[in-house]
């Protein structure tokens, strides 16, 4: 009992993935800066992210997106414009910071715009042993689908793992510090 407690806290510290689902309205070019839609999440340094974009249809509409990262050495990872259905990008993080997902529905030239005017945009992210192994299946796609949740759960494990060995060293260092005398 007091292992599965302890297993359900530690899935609870421990987010992998997070996918959202929206509407993005067709704007025309000169409204860019107010119809665009961005997404931040802190990622440290050398982590692997997938990122999974789906768009639906849309008619005389043009879907861009950029990924990008903030902090002392600003870098870009993807810049794709005209997103037709399913787009993956996967790259490793260079510095601790925020990656940032954009998005910005064009409308062609002679179109009013309008809210009925939209498409729909799905975004999934992986981040770290999460998002590896999710390439490497998608890289095997011959594998059996029990397998495929096997390694997934099993990547999901050792970072659960990882964390709380993390947690009690520093949990040992401060009870070290807090039981020091002071000079």
């Amino acid at each position: 009992m007091r292992s599965r407690a302890l297993l359900w806290v530690a899935a609870a510290l421990v987010t992998c993935a997070s996918a959202i689902k929206f509407d993005l309205i067709a704007a025309s070019d000169q409204d860019q800066d107010v119809h665009r839609r961005c997404f931040a999440q802190y990622v440290p340094k050398d982590t692997k992210v997938l990122v999974t974009v789906n768009v639906g249809e849309g008619y005389n509409q043009r879907v861009d997106f950029e990924i990008f990262e903030t902090g002392e050495h600003p870098n870009v990872f993807a810049k794709k414009k005209d997103i037709k259905n399913e787009l993956v990008n996967a790259f490793d993080t260079l510095q601790d910071g925020d990656v940032n997902i954009c998005f910005f529905n064009h409308l062609d030239e002679g179109f009013v715009p309008s809210q009925q005017l939209s498409r729909e945009v799905e975004v999934e992210v992986n981040v770290g042993s999460e998002a590896k192994t999710i390439e490497e299946i998608t890289k095997n796609k011959h594998l059996p689908n029990l397998e495929e949740q096997t390694r997934v759960l099993e990547a999901m494990v050792n970072d659960i793992l990882n964390e709380m060995n993390y947690l009690k060293i520093r949990e040992a260092r401060m009870r070290n510090t807090n039981g020091k005398p002071r000079a």
